[in-house]
């Protein structure tokens, strides 16, 4: 059994929420903040062309969707601390390459090394965040920093439009310097328990070549699915990248049944509630990528709206997504997961059939947009909220970095779908009308029905690890988090 991990001060959990939500933040922005910068990018490379320019977004979501599962297993073994500064300064360094990138090739590079960094400090960044409060405490803190998850995604087109409206696209990786810095500087700074990273004690590393497999297959996958649109989906590439990344997987799956400390823990998709949220996630993953893109095409180029109006015309959107993840993680109930993904992806196909039926080609903000984007905000943080702490709280606290990583690389391959899925509806002359939006918001709305079913027939969270029995290593510190459990058995 662990012992309970000594209490924190007022500064000590103010610092470790701050570089927790710090990291989830940039790491969840960088996934969108680019997508209104294509046109600058490419007046900046003018000699490139549009599917080459395109690849500044697929080549961040391919390493990170990969290596989360593999960094989360990681994170177990060699400590949160160590792995989230690591993390950080992956992320920093290639920010900075990323904003000096004198080419194309450059710029790529540096997004790819992006994209590491991101994968490696996102699952050690809740972890800090966990260690040393009581497990009835954790929905607010997985609230939290899904509430920081949650506004970065919705809000990264505001800020990227912001930011090449008065500056440039160098701007976007800029901003990330100063962050990124004061986010090492505070974790340079973590009392002495912190810096131990696991409790001071260190295990066997997991399986390299499990990991090699897992990261390999799951970035085929991604790859193709995100490039299909450019290549098409009988194409050679594309067809080989989904095969070979399909039997990668398989690969890996099959060595970790086997393998004492393996790259993927597959004994956690025995808990129900984990195996349904994290499904859940992967069907979010696409629904929000289709909102997203959705609603950028529609106020840039059916209400003709600028590139900063744009942004912040979203930005509504994103502040309801914040406000609702907190709100939801405040919720102790054990069967919070289940009604906040079932009411949430209800809210977010409420919206799809409200834009379905009452979208125009005269703008109509106050009226129209503002409560859609309001609406669909709250489904959002609903649904991330409540994915996030089905999974944690379901998972013994010795498996939580993997427990994370696997959950978010599921639904940053759902996001890779969701791409793909819009750019498979939509025309590809690049003239898109009112009534081609049709299918692109009845396929998301269906989507998120499938994700409510999910939330509704999930069982409510039962904690304590893979086989969903208590563990004692998980015994709660609070009477709270006892009446949790009760609820369950």
């Amino acid at each position: 059994m662990t012992t309970e991990p000594p209490a924190r001060t007022g500064r000590g959990r103010l610092a470790i929420t701050v570089l927790a939500t710090g990291a989830t933040f940039l790491a969840m922005l960088d996934a969108t903040v680019v997508n209104l910068a294509i046109p600058e990018l490419r007046s900046g490379f003018p000699s490139e062309s549009l599917s080459a320019v395109m690849w500044v977004i697929t080549i961040y979501a391919v390493p990170l969707a990969a290596l989360l599962a593999p960094a989360g297993r990681l994170a177990d073994v060699v400590g949160r601390r160590p792995l989230y500064m690591c993390g950080v300064g992956l992320f920093v360094a290639s920010s900075a390459l990323c904003a000096a990138a004198p080419n194309l090739t450059v710029l790529l590079i540096g997004r790819c090394v992006q994209g590491i960094g991101s994968a490696v400090m996102l699952p050690a960044s809740l972890v800090l965040l966990l260690h040393g409060i009581p497990v009835a405490r954790w929905t607010r803190a997985i609230g939290i920093w899904s509430a920081a998850s949650a506004l970065a995604a919705a809000v990264g087109p505001s800020v990227g439009g912001s930011l090449v409206s008065s500056l440039d696209w160098r701007a976007i990786f800029s901003i990330n310097l100063p962050l990124g810095g004061l986010l090492l500087l505070l974790a340079a700074r973590l009392g002495t328990s912190e810096r131990t990273g696991r409790d001071g004690v260190r295990g066997r590393m997991p399986d390299w070549i499990g990991a090699v497999l897992l990261g390999l297959g799951l970035g085929a996958i991604v790859l193709a699915v995100s490039n299909a649109q450019f290549w098409g989906w009988g194409d050679t590439k594309t067809l080989i990248l989904i095969v070979g990344g399909a039997l990668a997987v398989a690969a890996a799956i099959r060595r970790s049944a086997g393998h004492p400390v393996p790259a993927l823990e597959t004994g956690l998709w025995r808990n129900t509630t984990f195996s349904f949220s994290a499904g859940a996630s992967t069907f979010y993953g696409i629904v929000m990528c289709m909102w997203l893109l959705t609603g950028v095409l529609i106020l840039n180029q059916v209400w003709r709206y600028s590139v900063l109006k744009t942004g912040l015309a979203m930005t509504p959107c994103a502040l309801a997504a914040g406000l609702a993840a907190l709100l939801v993680g405040r919720i102790p109930s054990p069967r919070m997961p289940k009604a906040a993904i079932a009411s949430g992806a209800l809210a977010m196909a409420a919206a799809s059939v409200w834009v379905r039926l009452a979208l125009e080609a005269q703008p109509d903000f106050l009226r129209f947009w503002l409560p859609c984007g309001v609406l669909v905000g709250i489904g959002m943080g609903a649904v991330v909220t409540g994915t996030a702490c089905g999974v944690l709280l379901s998972t013994a606290p010795e498996r939580l970095a993997g427990a994370i990583g696997m959950n978010t690389a599921a639904r940053q391959l759902g996001t890779a779908f969701g791409v793909a899925l819009v750019a498979l509806i939509l025309p590809g002359d690049g003239l898109v009308r009112i009534s081609d939006f049709d299918h692109v918001l009845l396929t998301a709305g269906g989507v998120a029905v499938l994700v409510a079913l999910l939330g509704l027939v999930m069982p409510a969270v039962r904690y304590g690890g893979a086989g969903g029995e208590p563990q004692g290593a998980s015994a709660p510190a609070e009477p709270r988090a006892h009446a949790m459990n009760s609820d369950n058995q």
